[in-house]
């Protein structure tokens, strides 16, 4: 096990290195920040070249992004063109918001999606399994914007139940979240009837009611623990997208995320902004999928002894 997560972690820090790469390289397609600074106005030359050498936007791009490397390893993210902040105090300030948000989307998409799922599994080519279909279908099919203005001027706006945007206690999050978890629970929902599906016709669930077990135990501890592990891997790589791909959600309901301050530092040609934001959500994305394959072990014991396949 120590072995492969130092091989993880080797891993782990190419990537990072690799998304680094990428993302310095594609903002500075994007336009001069400094033209953008002055908005409609005209600068003088002066004024351009005294932002310009104060930004450290006078040097080679080698020599910026190796600026921006050696921040990035003594974990400075360097200073906002815009506010003068710190990179690493805006995406912490934003940071409780966003994995607030991902976790309520995860909670409503697990507790909507696992019953579902199982239900339309053991209940096959009945009615509850083509309802469930059904709900699949719309829930992969939906837009999650309409979803998200539908449920504001239903329980916002018509009865004035939730609030309607920003991030203030815990009311503020119902909506946001079930919107989220509503669309990835129609991806859970078939996954896990297709997982519980395949396991039920193994030998061991045969085994175990040949036993005389009770029925909701077969399908609980033998037949829908061993459908999670490919579960559990959608479940991983869906939280780490959450946690940065929120941005159309963030917006409909003016939830202040690093997805949010990620799009407006795009706008603003905020060149640390962007960096320090998507560099953060790479290094969260690749310890969620660590901690996933790590949890495999916890869920089938044959993976931890090196039986499984």
């Amino acid at each position: 096990m120590a072995k492969y997560i130092v091989k993880r972690l080797f891993h782990t820090i190419f990537v990072i290195l690799s998304i680094s790469i990428i993302i310095f390289s594609a903002i500075r397609l994007t336009g001069d920040p400094v033209t953008v600074m002055f908005g409609a106005g005209e600068p003088t030359e002066e004024a351009i070249e005294r932002i310009t050498i104060e930004l450290g936007l006078d040097k080679s791009l080698p020599e910026q992004y190796f600026i921006f490397l050696k921040g990035l390893i003594m974990f400075d993210l360097g200073v906002s063109y815009r506010s003068g902040e710190q990179v690493i105090d805006l995406i912490l300030e934003r940071a409780w918001p966003t994995f607030a948000l991902a976790l309520g989307g995860m909670f409503f998409a697990i507790l909507i999606a696992f019953p579902v799922g199982i239900l339309s599994a053991i209940k096959k080519d009945k009615p509850i399994d083509f309802l469930g279909r059904v709900f699949s279908l719309i829930g992969i099919s939906f837009p999650n914007f309409w979803l998200g203005i539908m449920l504001i001027l239903i329980f916002s706006v018509n009865l004035k139940w939730f609030p309607a945007s920003g991030f203030d206690g815990f009311k503020s999050i119902i909506l946001p979240s079930f919107t989220l978890g509503l669309i990835l629970s129609g991806i859970l929902a078939r996954l896990i009837r297709s997982s519980m599906l395949e396991v039920m016709k193994m030998q061991y669930i045969t085994t175990a009611r040949s036993k005389g077990i009770k029925e909701w135990k077969v399908i609980i501890k033998h037949g829908f623990r061993n459908a999670l592990l490919p579960t559990v891997t959608l479940i991983g790589l869906q939280f780490g997208a959450l946690l940065g791909g929120t941005v159309i959600i963030e917006q409909v309901f003016a939830w202040p995320g690093i997805g949010r301050l990620i799009v407006d530092a795009i706008n603003q040609r905020d060149y640390p902004v962007v960096q320090g934001g998507v560099i953060v959500l790479a290094i969260v994305m690749v310890l969620v999928n660590l901690l996933v394959d790590l949890s495999y072990s916890l869920i089938n014991p044959k993976i931890r002894t090196g039986k499984g396949d």
